[in-house]
């Protein structure tokens, strides 16, 4: 991994700190958010001087969620350099999630304006992929005869196996032959950050184009909300989420508990049967048995 300035000699300090942490196996996201930290603080305050850093985080006008990204970086400068500060503490706010609906989900993926993002879009909906876990994704991760990929688990969380479906096989296979890729290689170039900005991007001009001001509250996090949300409603299942999601912690996944449930008239498709056989076709194609009603079998599936 090359660090943006690492040629400039002002730049050697910060240098000397992504250095280390890459030695100590710490993940290129976290020594990328340590480099691009303190390069903005040492645009606005002498990193030298921790009441100076102190003040102008104190005063820069932005959510202590990143003020607490600010004040982690340079406590990795003050460790590494043996600065006394006395450390501010920052928490970034709780917000709720805002669960997103099927149609909404489906409008950003299938108004997608590169075939790639649809992929990635599709593949985040699927299997409720962090975006630097689908970013890291590699050719040798995805089983396309058996519909399966093993990502790299992002958090130091537990390793998974995710099902992809039908739909999505052809559209990865074209993608890796069109890109001529290896096993090794990655599947999708570029890191999570590049994606959420070109995602906020494409996300902004469709809103303005669709007249849905509504699609600018989707977070690409919040195709993870929806897939863990609909496999809890789906199974009632709170380890087996746990373990889908790749979290260490049940405490983390618990939250899916705690959601408003899909509106079932939305998020349902009905079907009848009037024979074995045809009970039979249908749960082979994932629908659940409901009721009976004069003779006929009532079957329903989520969309």
């Amino acid at each position: 991994m090359r660090y943006e300035g690492q040629s400039d000699p002002k730049t050697h300090p910060i240098l000397n700190i992504l250095l280390q942490m890459k030695n100590k196996g710490r993940s290129d996201y976290t020594i990328k958010l340590v480099n691009t930290s303190l390069k903005h603080l040492t645009r606005h305050a002498d990193l030298d001087n921790p009441d100076q850093v102190k003040q102008f985080i104190a005063q820069k006008e932005t959510t202590d969620a990143y003020k607490e990204k600010l004040v982690y970086a340079y406590n990795k400068y003050c460790k590494y350099y043996k600065i006394q500060w006395e450390q501010p503490i920052y928490k970034a706010e709780a917000k709720p999630i805002r669960l997103p609906t099927t149609e909404q989900l489906d409008i950003l993926i299938n108004n997608a304006h590169t075939k790639t993002v649809k992929i990635k879009l599709t593949l985040s909906k699927e299997t409720g992929l962090r975006p630097i876990e689908l970013c890291r994704l590699e050719v040798k991760d995805v089983d396309l005869t058996q519909k399966l990929i093993y990502p790299i688990t992002a958090k130091r969380g537990n390793p998974r196996t995710l099902k992809i479906s039908n739909h999505l096989i052809p559209l990865l296979k074209r993608h890796i032959t069109r890109q001529n890729l290896q096993p090794n290689d990655e599947i999708f170039r570029g890191d999570a950050t590049n994606y959420g900005k070109c995602y906020r991007r494409y996300r902004r001009i469709l809103a303005t184009k669709l007249d849905r001001p509504d699609l600018n509250t989707i977070r690409l996090y919040d195709f993870r909300h929806y897939f863990a949300t609909r496999l809890y409603s789906k199974t009632k299942d709170i380890l087996l989420v746990k373990q889908q999601l790749g979290h260490k912690r049940i405490d983390t996944t618990l939250i899916y508990t705690q959601l408003v449930s899909f509106n079932e008239e939305e998020e349902y498709t009905s079907k009848i049967s009037k024979s074995i056989n045809q009970d039979k076709q249908l749960i082979e194609k994932g629908y659940e048995y409901v009721t009976e009603r004069d003779g006929n079998k009532l079957f329903r599936k989520r969309k």
